[in-house]
C-alpha cells in the first residue's frame, strides 16, 4: 500500500508512489489522456491520467467526473518545473468516491450575492482557499508572538450584562427567567480582570456589533485579539501594536507565498511593513483633513471611513493616531494629565483603505475617577460593579488594545471586501445558514 500524502508535501516524494485524497477542481480530456487539476485543501496539483496506465473502469469514471467529484488517486510524483509546486502526479490507479455533474459554481463569473448565498461551497474555490490559509497563518503568527512574550491566553465570555463600546450596537437577548444579556462587543473588560491576576494576557474570540451596515469594512460578527498589560502605559501599547503587525506580516510572507501568488497580491505592499510607523496626534490629523479638498471631516468628531481612506493613501506603513478628544472615546480610557479634554489612546490605520485595524488606550485605574466617568455618561453603575471592584483591590496602571482580526486579514490578502476573508460572513440579512 502506498503512503497517503498531501499536495503541500509532494515535493518531498519525487520518484515515489503516493496516494492523494481530494476533489477534482478542473478536468481537460484529450483522447486517451485526462489532465486533472486536483485539490486536497493543502494545495493544487496536476494529475496526468493515461488510458494505458490505469484500468478502463477508472479512466471511464474520470471521463464522466465533473468539478468537485471526490477522488483518490495513486501514482508517481514527477518533477516538472512548469507545474505549480514543481511536481505533478502520473496516475497509476485510484477510485471515484462520488461523481458530480451539477456543481452550481461554474468557472464563469458569478455575482457576490450568488456566491455569498452559497458560501458553504464557494470556500472550495482557489481564491477562498488562499484567503483562508492566510487567515490561519495570521492566527498562528499572533499566538506565537504572544507566546514568545509570556502572555497568557484567557478567554472572555460571550454573554455580558452591559456595553463596552456603545449601547446602540448591542445584540440583546433573553437569558433566563427574564434576565437580559448581550452578545459581547469586546473581551477587553474581562481581559483587564485577567491582567490583574496574571500580568500579561490576551483573549481572542468572536465579538458582535448590531450595526445595520453593509459596507466593505463591516461585519456583525467578527474576531478580536485583545492583549492587556498590567504596569503599562500608552507607550507600551504603541510599541506592542507595532511589533505585532511587523511580526504577523513577516510570518505571512514567509509561510504563505503560494497563497499570496494565487491572489496576485502586490507583495511590495507587505514587504515595506518594517516598523517605524508614523505617529500623529488627533489634532495633527484633523488639520490635515480640514485642509484636504476631498475630506468632509468635521473638527472634534471621530474619523469616518472616507477620512481613514485619505490618511491611508498618504502612507505605505500603518498610521498611528494618538490623543483623541475624551468626548468621542469610551468611558474606560484614562484622561491625559497634560490636557483634560483628551484621553491616552491610539488607533492604527492600515494602508490601502482598509481602515482602522487597532484601537487601544491606557485604562483609567483609579476607582473614584472611573466611577465619576460612568456617572457623567449616565451608564448603569450596577452593571459595572465588578469592573469598579478591580480598582479597589490592587489597582495598577494598565493598558491594552483590540485588533480587528478580519481587517488585518483583509490587508494581508488585498481583498476589497471584508466579507471575503471570513469563512461564513455575518452581515445584515445573511444569517440563514
Amino acid at each position: 500500500m502506498t503512503s497517503i500524502t498531501s499536495i503541500q508535501h509532494m515535493a518531498q516524494h519525487v520518484g515515489e508512489t503516493v496516494t492523494l485524497q481530494g476533489w477534482l477542481h478542473h478536468r481537460t480530456s484529450k483522447g486517451k489522456l485526462h489532465f486533472i487539476q486536483f485539490r486536497d485543501g493543502t494545495g493544487f496539483v496536476q494529475c496526468v491520467v493515461s488510458k494505458s496506465n490505469v484500468s478502463e473502469e477508472l479512466f471511464d469514471a474520470l471521463s464522466g467526473a465533473g468539478q468537485e467529484s471526490s477522488l483518490e488517486l495513486e501514482g508517481e510524483v514527477k518533477a516538472d518545473e512548469r507545474a505549480p509546486g514543481g511536481v505533478e502526479l502520473s496516475v497509476q490507479g485510484g477510485q471515484v468516491f462520488q461523481s458530480v455533474s451539477d456543481y452550481p459554481i461554474t468557472p464563469k463569473e458569478h455575482g457576490p450575492d450568488f456566491l455569498l448565498s452559497r458560501r458553504h461551497l464557494w470556500m472550495r474555490s482557489k481564491r477562498q482557499w488562499a484567503v483562508l490559509r492566510i487567515r490561519d497563518a495570521v492566527i498562528t503568527a499572533m499566538r506565537g508572538f504572544f507566546d514568545e512574550r509570556d502572555y497568557l491566553c484567557v478567554d472572555s465570555p460571550m454573554f455580558t450584562p452591559a456595553a463596552c463600546e456603545g449601547t446602540s450596537t448591542l445584540f440583546e437577548l433573553d437569558y433566563f427567567e427574564g434576565e437580559k444579556a448581550f452578545l459581547t462587543q469586546s473581551g477587553q473588560l474581562y481581559a483587564e480582570a485577567s491582567a490583574m491576576a496574571f500580568g500579561k494576557v490576551y483573549c481572542f474570540g468572536p465579538t458582535f456589533r448590531a450595526e445595520k451596515s453593509k459596507t466593505r469594512r463591516h461585519l456583525t460578527e467578527f474576531w478580536m485579539l485583545e492583549p492587556e498589560m498590567a504596569f503599562a502605559d500608552l507607550d507600551d501599547v504603541l510599541e506592542l501594536a507595532e511589533s505585532l503587525i511587523v511580526h504577523v506580516v513577516g510570518e505571512v510572507l514567509r509561510r504563505r507565498q503560494p497563497e499570496l501568488k494565487a491572489l496576485e497580491r502586490d507583495l511590495s505592499k507587505l514587504e515595506c511593513i518594517q516598523g517605524g510607523f508614523p505617529r500623529l496626534t488627533y489634532d495633527e490629523v484633523s488639520k490635515i483633513l480640514l485642509e484636504h479638498p476631498d475630506s468632509e471631516f468635521v473638527a472634534g468628531e471621530d474619523f469616518g471611513a472616507p477620512d481613514e481612506t485619505i490618511l491611508s493613501e498618504m502612507h505605505d506603513q500603518p498610521l498611528m493616531i494618538t490623543s483623541y478628544p475624551k468626548n468621542i472615546k469610551a468611558f474606560y480610557m484614562k484622561e491625559d494629565p497634560a490636557d483634560s479634554s483628551k484621553v491616552l489612546c491610539m488607533d492604527v490605520i492600515a494602508p490601502e483603505g482598509v481602515g482602522e485595524i487597532i484601537g487601544g488606550s491606557q485604562r483609567e485605574h483609579l476607582h473614584d475617577v472611573l466611577l465619576q466617568r460612568i456617572r457623567d455618561l449616565g451608564l448603569p453603575e450596577k452593571d459595572y460593579w465588578w469592573y469598579l471592584d478591580l480598582r479597589r483591590h490592587g489597582t495598577v496602571p494598565h493598558a491594552g488594545f483590540g485588533l480587528g482580526f478580519e481587517r488585518v486579514v483583509q490587508f494581508m490578502t488585498g481583498m476589497a471586501n471584508i466579507r471575503d476573508v471570513s469563512p461564513f460572513p455575518r452581515v445584515p440579512g445573511n444569517a440563514n445558514f
